[in-house]
């Protein structure tokens, strides 16, 4: 069917749809100061519009809004169909609490009689 669009018709539904992208994202990469929207993220990336992304190399951080969900080593970056595309050698989920140096035990009591 979008053989038969003129091409401005056809530049003017990419560019809506690559908006319409930009503003239900809410994940975005933390670069030191500068934050940037997520347009997909999938096991070994994410994607970048090309026009805004910078070409980053090293440590990123991943936000969901505010909540931190990865770390980062982005190592190669492509440009394709208008976005760039950046590809990580490994990504860290972030954990809400600190490690434990022991093993959390079951011993303890499965639930407590209330006192009368």
């Amino acid at each position: 069917m979008s053989d038969y669009l003129p091409e401005a018709v056809r530049r003017g539904l990419e560019d809506a749809r690559r908006a319409a992208q930009r503003r239900s994202s809410r994940l975005c990469i933390h670069d030191g100061d500068r934050v940037h929207r997520v347009l997909r993220l999938w096991e070994t990336g994410f994607a970048l519009d090309a026009e805004d992304a910078p070409v980053l190399h090293g440590f990123v951080d991943l936000y969901d809004g505010a909540r931190h969900l990865y770390q980062c080593l982005v190592v190669n970056s492509t440009v394709e169909g208008g976005e760039r595309l950046f590809e990580f050698k490994w990504s860290t989920a972030v954990s809400d609490r600190p490690a434990l140096d022991y093993e959390a035990g079951t011993e303890g009591p499965v639930a407590l009689l209330p006192r009368r």
